[in-house]
């Protein structure tokens, strides 16, 4: 038997110990010690390939998922084991993912990972959302830039045709973007939500709901976009806070249109000469006031209140009423009251008894209800408005005002409120059963913080509004059916058909005597939407998949659709399938830029996620702004703003970082925090620690067939106290990876991966191994190769969901057999199988080693000495601690770059004036030695020119935190930010002053000298 051979069955037998109590499918698959003959050499070479000398992104990625799409990775595993089964929030077909989308999916993925490598198998359903609205916004501007039509001059039905098309092309994009992050989505459950099954799930649920008499028709105020010439829900209405007087751009306006202007303007009181001065920042609405308003404890008001007041242009009376909503604070502390225009004088007015008028149409237009001012622009009457009433002498003083202004995410246009029939849902009692469900345990909110907000939201919910007027989305499965004497009813039906049968049977009447017409409302798109957790899978079927994958085991999704999709979900479930649609909520913040700033078109700070990936030059984003706006995608505003943008965040463009640098950067911060800060720089600090994996896994394949070689049996009790160390160092990341995943903090998982890889495995423990494989037949040689191969397999085991094209492809270079299964398929590294490799008394003999190193570095980097290879010398009062570092001085000598090093009980005399001290324990100092002709005239100035400039740069970040205003003004992450500026500096800070001293005390003494060394000082 070879010594090759030897060694292989060694190390079997060793993990069939150490995995004895462990299933055959979770021991890990070391594959590194098969190559035995130069012909196995040369076949694994061949399937491998060449191990490139740089880390490429494009190269590792290329081709990487369809080879695990082709090994069957992603599809379901039949086993008794419940699956972890979860729904990719869809995106939109409406153009390509961002950043908060590659966000959710990027969580996802590493949760279906981390399952399917733990054994459990794995249900991730992949789909898209026609998204009503925003799709049909898209391509109307497209229509109109390339061929100057709207949907009105082509029809509902070619309209939807090209809509359609459009879906298809933006679909396949964004699976191929889905796929270039990595997703292992399962494929064959592909849904779209205008698709038959889908379609089918929602006519059933409509059905079902409207016959349960949850579905009514009422006419009610909704925001409305004058623009689109439909309603639109509340997360498409952005408020834009307005400081003062502020000239906007609105759509179909020839002129900016002028917010943030309180008018005060006068109502007669009538049969007296009193007036009563209201304040209002839309004065175009006066119009329609039925009322004026005030507080009943109002001093100032209680004689005319019941009074009535001279409506300057209609020409009528209208009353005086008290009411407690009224905040005297406000302007006079009277206010109009418009309740066909503004949701809290609606309130009012069904409070008293009042009329409502409406004055705005549809198309933003005032009507036949205004006289003169009919069939003019609301913000043209605006303008109007003010001239006339300084020409009858009521206007009294107009200021600035701060206030918030609704405008429609869509198309940019001043969201109205009007009053128009449409479909609701009474969300009553199913908001209550949503509530009950998490003050029960049966619903986990995470972050909790958000448990308060569900509550308050649900418990003061309004009936949902269900209706679009669009052409594109389910169109409402509602019959409006009516006999020749006008008798109608609304039936609930799956095709007309249904509705002409169940109509004849309601009406009493023959077919030729009646009218069957569909609604051609669509629903809004948030209500299919609400479905998919349950009809993803089938519903209302009760297949398989409903048996064994509903309810879902969570959801993961962006903080700020928790009412709009979220709780819809949990009501819409537990209404329809009598359970919750999942367990867990789990909510992650929304995507800033790196300076705390929304990601909007409105900043020019959005970021294309595929820039990041593959990295474009300012030239190339600048064009592709250029495309968009010719697209009719940007605003030329838009455009501005992003062209300017670009300039000053990527003044030299986007370094390519590659996919798995993105992933491992989104999952770096705490993702349940409220928001998140994306910075580019930290890409491609993750980039850097991709290429430092790489090399690492280089550096180990260099060695290990030579070192293998002549492996002996007896390799393990070799290990040496760096290889134990970082054995234990390696349980501990796996346990702290492991606690992070069951406790969804994945923050702490990729912060101790980090750790692990960069500082221990890399920096530390394998620069010990470099001086022992230049000896490969020694026993310390092949115990470290051993090591250095398991954490190898093992943190890419681990590292595997976070970073799974650079770990499956270094995977692939390092195994040594061809048939090796990919690496997405191993068992991830269970706390249990490695728990015995910990050794609490090595890490802290080992930390004392490395806290040498850290200070000799620092000395030498601060010192700018680097490469002088200074001695050591390294004092203790402390027996235990001498033994200690007397271990591992051949330690603290590799890492530190050390010539030589000594340790001793006091330091001998002759060192006092040839060193620079620092102190690492109250019984331990080190005191890196110089030779004379190494203390330069430069390296004091460096120090001085070093310390001058760190104690400004504290001095700023000083004045900048304790400016007036700060506390308030500036964002919690940044002053957070600058908290840990400061304790960095002063901590540098420190550290230099120490070694100014030391180095004066060395010209001190060097002054003294002789006129040769004097000489040799000044040359």
């Amino acid at each position: 038997m070879g010594s090759a051979d030897r060694c292989l069955q060694f190390s079997r037998c060793y993990l069939g110990t150490l995995f004895k109590d462990v299933q055959p499918s979770f021991v890990p698959s070391i594959n590194f010690r098969q190559l035995t003959t130069t012909e196995t050499r040369r076949n694994a070479h061949a399937a491998t390939g060449d191990f490139p000398s740089k880390y490429n992104p494009k190269d590792v990625e290329t081709g990487r998922y369809d080879w695990w799409m082709k090994h069957n990775c992603f599809s379901l595993v039949e086993t008794p084991r419940v699956p972890f089964s979860i729904l990719l929030p869809p995106p939109n077909v409406t153009g390509t993912l961002h950043l908060g989308h590659v966000l959710t999916t990027t969580v996802q993925d590493v949760f279906a990972r981390w399952h399917r490598m733990s054994g459990r198998p794995v249900v991730w359903i992949p789909g898209m959302d026609h998204a009503g609205i925003a799709t049909q916004v898209v391509v109307e501007k497209i229509l109109w830039q390339n061929l100057k039509k709207s949907r009105h001059d082509i029809g509902r039905q070619r309209f939807c045709e090209e809509v359609a098309l459009w879906k298809d092309e933006k679909k396949l994009k964004i699976k191929h973007q889905l796929k270039k992050i990595g997703a292992s989505l399962d494929w064959s459950r592909e849904f779209f939500t205008l698709d038959a099954k889908q379609s089918s799930a929602v006519v059933e649920a409509f059905i079902q709901l409207y016959n349960n008499g949850l579905i009514y028709r009422n006419e009610a105020l909704v925001n409305w976009s004058c623009s689109l010439q439909t309603a639109i829900s509340d997360i498409e209405v952005d408020h834009q806070l307005i400081e003062g007087r502020t000239k906007v751009i609105v759509p179909n306006c020839e002129e900016p249109v002028e917010f943030g202007v309180l008018h005060n303007f006068a109502y007669q009181i009538c049969g007296t000469d009193e007036e009563i001065i209201v304040s209002t920042t839309r004065i175009e609405t006066m119009l329609g006031d039925v009322a004026v308003a005030v507080h009943p404890e109002d001093p100032r008001y209680h004689h005319v209140i019941g009074k009535e007041v001279w409506h300057p242009f209609r020409e009528e009376k209208i009353p005086v009423i008290s009411d407690d909503f009224v905040d005297p604070e406000f302007g006079t502390g009277a206010v109009k009251i418009t309740p066909a225009h503004d949701r809290t004088d609606y309130e009012v007015s069904r409070r008293h008894d009042l009329p409502v008028l409406k004055i705005i149409s549809e198309d933003g237009k005032l009507n036949e209800n205004c006289g003169k001012f009919a069939g003019i622009g609301r913000f043209n009457v605006r303008r109007m408005l003010v001239t006339e009433l300084e020409k009858r002498n009521l206007l009294r003083s107009s200021s600035d005002h701060k206030m918030q202004v609704p405008f429609c995410s869509r198309s940019g246009d001043v969201v109205e409120f009007i009053l128009k029939p449409q479909w609701y849902i009474n969300c009553q009692e199913m908001a209550e059963r949503a509530v009950l469900a998490v003050r029960e345990g049966r619903l986990k909110i995470e972050p909790q913080s958000f448990e308060r907000v569900w509550f308050t939201y649900l418990e003061n919910i309004r009936d949902w509004c269900i209706s679009r007027q669009l052409w594109w989305g389910h169109q409402i499965p509602l019959y409006k059916c009516q006999t020749m004497d006008n008798n109608s009813t609304w039936i609930a039906a799956r095709n007309i058909e249904e509705a002409w049968k169940e109509a004849a049977a309601i009406m009493r009447c023959g077919l030729k005597d009646m009218s069957v017409i569909q609604e051609e409302d669509v629903l809004d798109t948030w209500f299919s939407s609400a479905l998919l957790p349950f009809s993803a899978l089938g519903w209302p079927h009760q297949n398989e998949d409903m048996k064994t994958c509903y309810p879902l085991s969570m959801m993961v999704t962006g903080n700020d659709i928790l009412f709009f999709w979220v709780a819809r979900m949990v009501m819409l479930g537990e209404r329809l399938t009598g359970q919750l649609p999942f367990k867990k909520i789990f909510l992650h913040g929304i995507i800033c830029d790196a300076h705390g700033r929304k990601m909007s078109k409105s900043l020019g700070n959005v970021i294309n996620p595929e820039h990041v990936s593959d990295g474009i030059s300012l030239k190339d984003l600048q064009e592709e702004a250029h495309e968009n706006f010719r697209a009719g995608l940007l605003s030329e505003n838009e455009l501005q703003k992003t062209l300017e943008g670009h300039k000053k965040l990527f003044p030299a463009g986007i370094p390519e970082c590659g996919t798995d640098a993105l992933r491992f950067s989104l999952l770096s911060q705490n993702i349940q925090n409220m928001s998140l800060n994306f910075d580019i720089a930290t890409c491609h600090t993750n980039r850097l620690l991709c290429n430092k994996i790489w090399q690492a896994c280089r550096y180990v394949r260099t060695f290990h067939e030579s070192v293998w070689d002549s492996a002996k049996d007896d390799t393990l009790s070799s290990l040496s106290i760096c290889d134990k160390w970082i054995l234990s160092r390696l349980s501990v990341m796996i346990k702290a990876v492991n606690f992070a995943f069951k406790n969804q903090q994945l923050h702490l998982a990729t912060s101790s991966l980090r750790s692990f890889i960069y500082t221990d495995f890399c920096d530390t423990y394998l620069e010990t191994t470099k001086p022992l494989l230049k000896s490969p037949k020694s026993t310390s040689a092949q115990a470290a190769c051993w090591t250095l191969m398991q954490c190898i397999e093992t943190f890419l085991q681990t590292l595997c969901p976070f970073m799974p094209f650079l770990t499956e492809a270094l995977h692939c270079h390092m195994q040594t057999g061809t048939q090796g299964q990919p690496l997405m398929l191993a068992p991830y590294p269970q706390v249990d199988q490695w728990m015995q490799w910990y050794n609490e008394n090595i890490e802290k003999e080992f930390n004392k080693a490395i806290s040498c190193v850290s200070a000799v570095r620092r000395i030498v980097s601060l010192c700018d000495i680097r490469g002088q290879r200074p001695k050591l010398y390294i004092e203790t009062s402390s027996n235990k601690e001498k033994v200690t570092y007397e271990k591992l001085k051949d330690v603290v000598a590799t890492l530190g770059d050390c010539a030589s090093v000594t340790v001793g009980i006091s330091v001998p005399l002759k060192l006092h004036e040839t060193y620079l001290k620092e102190s690492l324990s109250p019984e331990s100092s080190i005191f890196v030695i110089l030779e004379k002709t190494q203390i330069t005239e430069k390296m004091w100035l460096h120090i001085n020119k070093k310390q001058k400039k760190l104690a400004s740069e504290l001095q700023k970040m000083q004045a900048v935190v304790s400016a007036d205003g700060y506390k308030s003004k500036a964002a919690l992450v940044v002053q957070e930010q600058h908290t840990e500026k400061i304790k960095d500096l002063e901590s540098k800070l420190t550290t230099l002053q120490q070694i100014h001293r030391s180095l004066d005390t060395l010209l001190s003494s060097l002054k003294r000298c002789s006129p040769m060394e004097a000489t040799t000082w000044h040359q």
